[in-house]
């Protein structure tokens, strides 16, 4: 009797622990589960923040960037938004281009978005144009890009949300909830699961006060478990719960423990051999699921009875997602890469092609390809450590000028730095390297004591906008004289910078020195107004090509 009483106060007191560590796996469950729609919402906003820095957004080409976007979101069940300040959309990829717009369902994101300037994420609403229950991704546009709009924002409906937490593994009977800051339910998986957009009970809860908690309650006689857990980033809750019984053993009953012993050994070994058996199938199973990761395959998790497996399957689940968003991203930025080189492909071509009409003899067609290409990979190696956002003018002109051998003490800049597009870096490489190498073998850089001034300053307008002026003078070196015949190099310093830029160009032969000006938009040089990158150079020589 004295050992049957232990017995049953020892199960008592593993009950209780069974309890205490149950609220606190619900808990842990919940924030795991959080991470998990944390997570969405993360790439959500990553894919936003490479959208914005799509070529066409920065040149307000709306509808090639409508087109470039649509086919990429719509296999993911997202839709993208421009909007203004005042929440007016300016494009929408639910409906064709050019279709009318109004103004959009959720502004409180919108103005949080702005305020702040950080991602903002909405609560759950009736989308009008969708006709369905979404939420909204806010990223707020940079002051570069506020001539376009001011925030993107990706909307997606609350049945997406339901389908990430319908792939994760929920106990039989318990439900998964996930609430806005409103406390309406936007998603929930599971059985008997509180249906969308209705109010979540404020029981037993009592309105989320804590980031994690977990507690017991009764529910029509049932005890009921209930964890959840606040997303870290966002302004949502998640809520796991469901009855004790689904998820805790039977209590052992008197019974139990007068036949217990007798049945033990051979229970014992029975459950050995059914666990041993049961954990090589597990194994094999995920031993599987490794294997067709290894093709690129996404795979859904294993349900076994043991914890540890299901907790390895849910997290090779999740990498082989994590793998095919991250395969999905490589191919875009590749798409971006070959158009970028077709293009650089483009302006070596119409080089090529110019310099063969300009050049006698092999030698000479030689020694001017190099000189140029030499001049135009300065260029792109700068944009290539840049990212091809951009580069200042004094590292343009300090890279061409140290390329060709201008030592510090035969060169003197002037002028308040700024970032040239990415347009801008191509074409004023190319002119720069031509003013340097033409400086070295027939102007100024002749002599040890000759110098080149570059310089530069606003300048009244050019085309009715503001001006820039930009000027080259060599001094120093042995008289200068006009050069018997007008060569490629000519062709570059005055009407391909002419084009480029659709500015003006001087160019004298001046008995001290060279001289050459640049009257040019500043919108053509400034990061600001970047057009087609590459593309202006390319069309511009291959016409020079085609003559």
């Amino acid at each position: 009797m004295p050992l049957i009483a232990f017995a049953a106060f020892l199960f008592t007191e593993i009950e209780t622990s069974d309890r205490d560590a149950l609220r606190a796996k619900t808990a842990a469950d919940a924030r795991t589960l959080g991470r998990i729609v944390e997570r969405h919402l993360h790439d959500m906003t990553s894919t936003l923040r490479l959208l914005a820095v799509f070529p066409e957004l920065e040149q307000g080409d709306l509808e090639g960037f409508q087109s470039r976007t649509q086919h990429i979101l719509s296999s993911h069940f997202l839709y993208l938004l421009l909007v203004d300040e005042s929440g007016q959309q300016l494009l929408n990829t639910r409906v064709p281009y050019g279709a009318p717009l109004g103004p959009m369902s959720d502004m409180l994101s919108l103005e949080a978005a702005l305020a702040n300037g950080q991602v903002s994420v909405s609560n759950m609403f009736f989308g009008q144009t969708g006709q369905e229950w979404v939420f909204n991704v806010t990223l707020p546009l940079p002051e570069t890009l506020r001539h376009v709009g001011a925030a993107l924002i990706l909307t997606q409906g609350t049945q997406q949300i339901e389908a990430v937490l319908s792939r994760e593994l929920i106990p039989a009977g318990w439900n998964v909830t996930v609430v806005d800051q409103k406390g309406l339910v936007i998603a929930s998986s599971g059985t008997d699961g509180p249906p969308s957009a209705t109010p979540f009970p404020h029981h037993p809860h009592d309105g989320f006060r804590r980031f994690s908690d977990a507690v017991e309650y009764r529910q029509d006689g049932e005890v009921m478990v209930s964890g959840y857990a606040r997303l870290t980033a966002f302004p949502w809750v998640i809520v796991l719960s469901g009855p004790l019984a689904a998820v805790q053993s039977s209590v052992v009953t008197w019974k139990l423990l007068v036949f217990g012993s007798i049945a033990l050994i051979a229970l014992s070994m029975l459950m050995a051999y059914l666990v041993a058996r049961h954990l090589g199938r597990s194994i094999t199973g995920l031993s599987r699921m490794a294997e067709r990761m290894g093709r690129g395959e996404v795979v859904a998790p294993l349900e076994t009875r043991v914890i540890e497996v299901n907790q390895i399957s849910i997290a090779l689940c999740n990498a082989s997602f994590d793998r095919s968003e991250a395969e999905s991203r490589v191919h875009l930025l590749l798409r971006e890469l070959v158009h970028r080189t077709k293009n650089v492909l483009t302006l070596v071509q119409a080089i090529l092609r110019q310099i063969a009409r300009q050049s006698a003899t092999k030698e000479e067609f030689q020694e001017a390809a190099d000189s140029r290409l030499q001049g135009l990979a300065q260029s792109v190696e700068l944009l290539a450590q840049e990212n091809w956002y951009g580069v200042s003018l004094r590292e343009l002109i300090d890279q061409h000028l140290s390329t060709v051998g201008v030592s510090l003490e035969q060169r003197a800049i002037a002028g308040e730095d700024f970032v040239l597009g990415v347009s801008a870096v191509q074409n004023l490489g190319l002119v720069l390297h031509e003013l340097a190498t033409n400086s070295i073998k027939y102007g100024a850089l002749q002599s040890p004591q000759g110098c080149i001034h570059i310089s530069w300053s606003c300048a009244g307008s050019r085309r009715d906008e503001p001006a820039v002026l930009l000027e080259w003078r060599g001094g120093g070196g042995p008289p200068v004289a006009p050069p018997q015949r007008s060569g490629f190099g000519s062709i570059i310093i005055e009407r391909h910078a002419a084009a480029a830029f659709s500015a003006g160009v001087t160019l004298e032969y001046r008995p001290e020195g060279l001289y050459w000006a640049l009257h040019a938009p500043w919108s053509a040089l400034r990061k600001e107004g970047t057009t087609n990158p590459l593309d202006a150079v390319a069309e511009n020589l291959a016409s020079k090509a085609a003559e």
